[in-house]
């Protein structure tokens, strides 16, 4: 065979010719060339024997499942019509990622294996057949993984391990992730994990306790009871083995000689609790079923959930919203180790869309991201009030940052298209937090839409991410209080303390109940743009300069106060305090930053008895009325004097 006749079926194969593995001496069995371009090899174990599940589907009275008689449980056919293995083959043989794969079966039905091999473009060269015909004389799962290490000279090869009869949810996952994250870590290992169902008992499965910081698995438990661990995370047969590590193998099997002692979760729990070796976790967001030593009803129940995840993966659109906020309490801007109390209102909101579809798509909103223009004059007028920058980069910048921040944390996702659109109707440039309620909406939607939860992302991290999409990606100048607001929601008390910051790499986040006294909001139509509003104070902060670190302090005191206020139910002082926290920023900031128009507000406000504060960086006011009797007269006077003023209407979380 000459090496152009190699290369050629090497690509034939879908292992690719940039592997340039020579097949010269004997036929199954890679040598590596000089200019071989990556070194991992794909195992895939289908030799289990699955004896009770076949019994039954034997003896099973309804015929609906004589056709199954004698068939391997890696080649059951799903709801979808195709196998098990068919799934785990075609996201192996997608993308050229292996220097080549190998299939490790039994005697007892290699037939069917070579029968799968030769419809489904695998080589039968690389059957492996370890020669087992009942559980009774099988080798074990290990042994089985040294008969084709040994036989295909595969020890100095990097190895993925697959169980062949290991059925994921969702048959559009991509294995190119997982291959890409263990580049990432070179100095360790893989272990695939996914979050169970609640119906799923930890007896049933080995639970690996993962650092959420380094995503190390810091310990391996095989087939715990609850009491033993709080995780919720199961190991499945999906590894990724240096080269260093296959090496211990031999070490492992000469001091565990027993079949029972010879499966991949026994070697774990010996390679991470005993060796110390170094492996790291990944999550997949969808689930595995497993069909090995279960029966019919496993069977039958793993077809309905396959059916009930394919329906709610169907093509209807999933809505998020995120909601303006006003700040209630506390220091005017972020970065300070302050504390802050912020409301989100259901009076303004974004909302984003997400469907699935062949191809990823950002829709332009017709309003805020226009591409066309009556007229020169129209352009002109439209850029000017609305200025330049939309929501669409707000998508493209969530999306970015999503995907690098999955990938860092070892989160594997669906291989989806979709396309996202969005709506707002946060008025602009009044400081109420129009721009994060975007991303925030754009982040819910990609959760629900790669199903995946707080477990993923915890919810005190997912102000920071957001945070980080405006401030790394689009170069916005802002904090994390408007983003903790919104994805909280309603009334939250928040502590930004420099040593709870760096303790926990958060602030603490509280809500304050759901009770307040009626308010209301006054804002410009055109307001001038709020990131113009902050000054220099955060310099003057970095600085050491005394004035502004004691006016820090002097908000954070206020709004423990004012936290008091609340929930004693006590509105004079909350309103004194409101009143207090604005001339505390007017002194700080000076009239000339904070505007002649945003005083004006102000001072209206207080000219007819409302307590008035900025509820955010500027162009709107934030009011409360003792008395609500003269709530039409100060309606009246702010419209009069250009202003739109709403009732404030607070939105509390679902679950207070």
């Amino acid at each position: 065979m000459t090496i152009t006749t190699i290369l050629s079926e090497s690509c034939r194969r879908g292992r690719g010719c940039c592997a340039a593995l020579i097949e010269l001496k004997e036929p199954g069995i890679i040598y590596k060339n000089a200019m071989v371009g990556h070194n991992l090899v794909c195992v895939i174990f289908t030799a289990g024997h699955a004896q009770r599940l076949s019994k039954e589907i034997e003896n099973d009275q309804t015929g609906k499942y004589a056709h199954l008689k004698g068939v391997p449980k890696a080649l059951l056919p799903s709801p979808q019509g195709k196998r098990t293995l068919d799934h785990w083959w075609d996201a192996i043989n997608r993308r050229q990622l292996f220097s080549d794969v190998f299939l490790v079966t039994n005697a007892d039905k290699y037939k069917y294996f070579e029968r799968w091999a030769t419809a489904s473009d695998f080589p039968v060269g690389n059957i492996i057949n370890d020669g087992s015909t009942t559980p009774a004389n099988s080798i074990g799962a290990l042994a089985d993984l040294e008969l084709a290490l040994r036989t295909k000279n595969l020890w100095d090869y990097d190895i993925l391990i697959i169980a062949g009869d290991m059925v994921f949810q969702d048959s559009k996952f991509d294995i190119a992730q997982v291959v890409d994250y263990f580049s990432h870590k070179p100095d360790g290992d893989l272990a695939i994990y996914y979050e169970m169902e609640e119906n799923e008992s930890t007896t049933s499965r080995g639970l690996v306790e993962v650092c959420p910081e380094s995503n190390r698995i810091l310990k391996f438990l095989e087939k715990p009871s609850p009491e033993e661990t709080a995780s919720r995370n199961a190991s499945v047969v999906f590894y990724t083995f240096r080269s260093s590590t296959i090496q211990m193998l031999l070490k492992y099997l000469h001091e565990f000689p027993s079949t029972e002692q010879r499966t991949f979760g026994a070697f774990m729990s010996w390679l991470i609790n005993v060796q110390n070796v170094m492996v790291y976790g990944m999550k997949l967001p969808t689930g595995f079923q497993l069909i090995g030593q279960v029966g019919l009803k496993d069977y039958e129940s793993w077809l309905s959930y396959l059916t009930s995840q394919a329906e709610k993966e169907s093509k209807d659109p999933i809505y998020k919203r995120a909601y303006a906020r006003v700040g209630l309490m506390g220091n005017p801007s972020d970065g300070f180790n302050g504390k802050t109390i912020s409301l989100s209102i259901a009076n303004f909101w974004a909302e984003v869309t997400i469907v699935e579809s062949p191809k990823l798509r950002l829709i332009p909103h017709p309003l805020n991201d226009p591409t066309e223009f009556g007229s020169m004059a129209d352009l002109h007028g439209i850029s000017t009030k609305e200025g330049y920058l939309g929501g669409l980069r707000l998508l493209q910048a969530t999306c970015k940052k999503f995907y690098s921040f999955c990938a860092k944390r070892g989160i594997a996702l669906t291989r989806r298209n979709f396309t996202l659109s969005y709506d707002t109707n946060i008025p602009r440039q009044v400081g109420l937090a129009g721009s994060s309620a975007i991303v925030t909406a754009t982040l819910k939607c990609l959760i629900a839409f790669f199903n995946l939860s707080d477990h993923d992302i915890p919810r005190p991290l997912q102000p920071q991410f957001i945070l980080d999409v405006e401030k790394d990606e689009l170069l916005i100048n802002a904090g994390l209080q408007d983003r903790v607001v919104q994805v909280y929601e309603g009334l939250v008390y928040m502590d930004f303390s420099k040593t709870v910051m760096e303790q926990q790499g958060h602030g603490n986040y509280s809500h304050l109940g759901a009770l307040l006294p009626p308010m209301f909001l006054a804002y410009r139509l055109n307001p001038s743009d709020s990131g113009q509003i902050h000054s220099n104070v955060s310099m003057r902060w970095q600085a050491g300069d005394q004035e502004v670190i004691a006016g820090m302090q002097k908000f954070a005191t206020l709004t423990d106060k004012a936290t008091e206020a609340i929930q004693s139910q006590d509105w004079s002082a909350l309103a004194q305090l409101m009143n207090e926290n604005f001339d505390l920023r007017r002194q700080l900031y000076n009239d000339a930053v904070l505007g002649e128009e945003n005083l004006r507000m102000v001072t209206l406000g207080r000219s007819m008895g409302a307590a008035v504060k900025f509820p955010g960086s500027g162009g709107a006011v934030l009011g409360m009325l003792n008395d609500q009797t003269k709530m039409e007269e100060v309606r009246h006077r702010y419209q009069e004097d250009g202003c739109v003023v709403v009732e404030v209407l607070p939105k509390w979380p679902d679950d207070l």
